[in-house]
C-alpha cells in the first residue's frame, strides 16, 4: 500500500507546526520547518544548496531592482563582488555603502575598493574583503 504524502504532510504540519525561523522544542533542540531537528540531523547538502540557491537568487533580485541600471551595466567579475557583499550584509546593509555604491556608478573601481577597505565591514571579514577589493579594482577573479 502506498503511503498518501499529502495526507500525512497536512497531518504533520498540524501536529508539530510549520516554523519559519529556528526556535527550540520542548527538549531544547534547535528545530525548524515542521519539527526538523538541526541540532542532531543538521539538514543535507542538496537542502544547504537549495537554501544556497534562494539566497542568491534574492541577493541578485534585490540588486538588479534597487540597483539599475548601474548594477546590470557591471561587468561579471564586479556584479559577483556585489553580490558577494550583499549576501554577507544582506541587500540594505549593502546600499548602507553609499561612497562605494557612488564610485561604482562613476566606474572609479580604486576609489570603490578603497572605500570597501576602510570600512567596519572590512576588518570584520578579513581577508574576503581585501579578496572582494581587490576583484572591485582590477575586475578580474
Amino acid at each position: 500500500m502506498t503511503v498518501n504524502r499529502e495526507s500525512l504532510r497536512q497531518r504533520l504540519i498540524r501536529e508539530e507546526g510549520l516554523r519559519l525561523k529556528p526556535y527550540v522544542d520542548t527538549v531544547g533542540k534547535i528545530t525548524i520547518g515542521v519539527g526538523h531537528n538541526l541540532t542532531d540531523k543538521g539538514i543535507t547538502y542538496d537542502v544547504a544548496m537549495q537554501l544556497l540557491d534562494a539566497d542568491m537568487e534574492e541577493v541578485i533580485q534585490g540588486l538588479q531592482l534597487r540597483g539599475a541600471p548601474w548594477f546590470s551595466g557591471l561587468d561579471q567579475v564586479r556584479q559577483q563582488v556585489c553580490c558577494d557583499m550583499a549576501f554577507n550584509l544582506g541587500v540594505p546593509g549593502f546600499f548602507k555603502f553609499v561612497n562605494t555604491i557612488r564610485a561604482i556608478q562613476q566606474g572609479d573601481f580604486e576609489r570603490a575598493a578603497a572605500h570597501m577597505r576602510a570600512s567596519k565591514w572590512a576588518t570584520q571579514v578579513g581577508g574576503r574583503a581585501e579578496l572582494l577589493a581587490t576583484m572591485m579594482e582590477s575586475g578580474v577573479e
